[in-house]
């Protein structure tokens, strides 16, 4: 297809999609001549995962461009780049180990992995965005005296383990490595809205249900 094409097709302006090209967020594509190329739908699938990063999940240009790059580096096995990819998105700074909420919330955290089965290693765990964010939000809650041990956190951790099966499902079901890569990231930026609307509406009906 040409470049009106997969304007017309993905949505998004001729000059947003040559800005893309430019910054190496969309690979080129094949020369025809020498003012014109031609795209398939590997440039479509790419752009729209692009402009999901940047437009719905605020993520910059500079950090698109990393996330993209860890999903092409072909040195890493599929589970690796799975990982690079959603963690070179944007994330919380390293946690104060000084700060005692903080180091309350690691404990708590850690026997809630404990429990959960999961990986307790303190040093992969703390590089991994996901982990860090987790133990800002327990400390915050530690400092506002809300309920969050092991206990209270266990049931959350039971749920997510269900819905990364679900999400695994759906990442499977692309075709190709690659596909799967991109869509990991996509599910990761798209579905977390989803899942915070659907708590906000359960709550509502369960609210209306008990009060």
């Amino acid at each position: 297809m040409r470049l009106a094409e997969l304007s017309e097709r993905s949505g998004a302006s001729t000059a947003t999609i040559k800005y893309y090209l430019r910054e190496g967020l969309l690979q080129p594509g094949r020369r025809i001549s020498a003012t014109q190329a031609e795209y398939g739908e590997e440039h479509l699938r790419r752009l729209r995962l692009v402009r999901a990063l940047i437009q719905i999940g605020g993520v910059s240009v500079a950090d698109a461009r990393e996330v993209i790059a860890a999903a092409e580096d072909e040195s890493l096995d599929h589970h690796l780049r799975l990982g690079a990819a959603t963690r070179a998105l944007p994330c919380a700074e390293r946690p104060d180990e000084d700060d005692p909420a903080v180091a309350t919330a690691c404990r708590s955290v850690e026997a809630l992995l404990e429990r959960l089965g999961w990986s307790c290693d303190p040093g992969v765990n703390m590089l991994n965005p996901a982990h860090r964010r987790l133990i800002d939000s327990v400390a915050a809650l530690v400092r506002l005296g809300y309920p969050c041990d092991t206990e209270q956190l266990l049931p959350y951790g039971r749920l997510a383990a269900q819905l990364a099966v679900t999400d695994l499902d759906m990442v499977e079901e692309q075709p190709t490595p690659a596909g799967q890569i991109e869509a990991a990231v996509a599910l990761t930026v798209l579905y977390e809205p989803v899942l915070l609307s659907l708590r906000r509406m359960a709550h509502a009906e369960e609210s209306a249900r008990r009060f």
